[in-house]
């Protein structure tokens, strides 16, 4: 594909490929009236919020009414982005988030699960940022194809596995092990998957003893996602977990949750410098990631988008995707008068 293509132009090629399942709109809102909300007439959940899609359309909306300060007057600079990650310097605090399974975007026809996992993973390295993989229905041990890419990229990932029986997902993070991954984890609000259990593939719900078990069976910093609460935060701690995700699974396993800009806040003020922090849901561009760290994550994952863009352009399109939201992280930053990550406080919401 042409070095001259632009991220319209994925996105345009994306939205043809993607016809009837996603309408790639401006604004990926979760209304009720997009085409990815289209379950609630009997169709499968695609790539929608659960029910009635209040969830995700929530993430939307809590940051959307956060605003930013801007401040302009002062010396000239240009923002630093850089982040490290377990030992890692990344360009930016963005990666991409562990969506898995191209059942739910258009099957096979539209992207192979292969093609899709090496275009996150490669288009993040690309970027000078981290693609995380997941897990979903079709895999298995001998079918990992995002622990494959991550192995490809010589260790280059972060291998999240559903909240399946222990000695299963042990034995996932074993071979992440074998694959060199920064780091692994489970998505504890997978325990809602509503592909799992269509295609009868057992998740539970995990205590915290469980967690101490997933843990200690590995070498590797564990992350536990799906954090929506101040409770499973602080338990997310005692396990000895490395970092949490804020994440209520893109609105797709619980209607009616708050968005997660809105719950960020107290699970910041109650496991800071405990524990690493991210988030995910509704981040759309660089001022919605300034928004996030601004109520104290340290980094954010970006999902649908990713999806979109590896539709659209594979690796190349993950990349100019990743590099637009470190570009609009940039300039909000320079317009709000933040010169590094470091800088980044509440201060500069209004």
């Amino acid at each position: 594909m042409s070095g001259n293509i632009t991220l319209p132009d994925v996105r345009e090629k994306a939205r043809d490929k993607l016809k009837g399942i996603c309408g790639v709109y401006r604004n990926c809102d979760g209304l009720d009236t997009r085409l990815c909300q289209g379950h609630s007439y009997g169709k499968p959940l695609g790539i929608g919020g659960v029910g009635s899609g209040s969830s995700f359309h929530n993430n939307f909306l809590a940051l959307k009414k956060i605003k930013l300060k801007m401040r302009v007057i002062g010396p000239h600079f240009e923002p630093d982005t850089k982040f490290f990650f377990f030992g890692r310097a990344l360009s930016m605090p963005i990666m991409g988030a562990s969506v898995a399974g191209v059942n739910s975007f258009g099957g096979e026809e539209v992207i192979t699960e292969k093609g899709f996992c090496r275009s996150v993973v490669f288009g993040c390295k690309e970027a000078k940022t981290v693609g995380w993989r997941g897990d979903s229905y079709s895999y298995s041990l001998e079918n990992t194809w995002g622990i494959d890419a991550i192995a490809e990229a010589n260790g280059w990932g972060v291998k999240i596995v559903k909240p399946r029986d222990q000695d299963l997902i042990i034995k996932f993070f074993k071979k992440a092990e074998v694959a060199g991954a920064i780091a692994v984890g489970t998505d504890i609000d997978g325990c809602g998957s509503y592909a799992m259990v269509k295609y009868d593939r057992p998740i539970y719900r995990k205590s915290v003893e469980d967690l101490e078990e997933l843990v200690k069976s590995t070498s590797l910093p564990v992350i536990i996602k799906g954090i929506m609460c101040s409770e499973d935060a602080l338990a997310a701690v005692e396990v000895g977990a490395s970092a949490i995700v804020v994440s209520n699974h893109g609105g797709r396993v619980l209607d009616h949750t708050p968005g997660t800009a809105d719950v960020l806040p107290d699970i910041v003020a109650e496991v800071e410098d405990k524990i690493m922090i991210l988030a995910d849901g509704g981040i759309r561009n660089g001022y919605d990631v300034l928004k996030m760290l601004a109520l104290g994550a340290d980094a954010v994952l970006i999902g649908r988008d990713l999806v979109r863009a590896a539709v659209g352009a594979g690796i190349l399109g993950v990349r100019l995707q990743m590099e637009y939201l470190q570009k609009t992280l940039a300039k909000a930053m320079k317009m709000t008068g933040v010169k590094s990550l470091a800088e980044i406080t509440p201060d500069i919401l209004v």
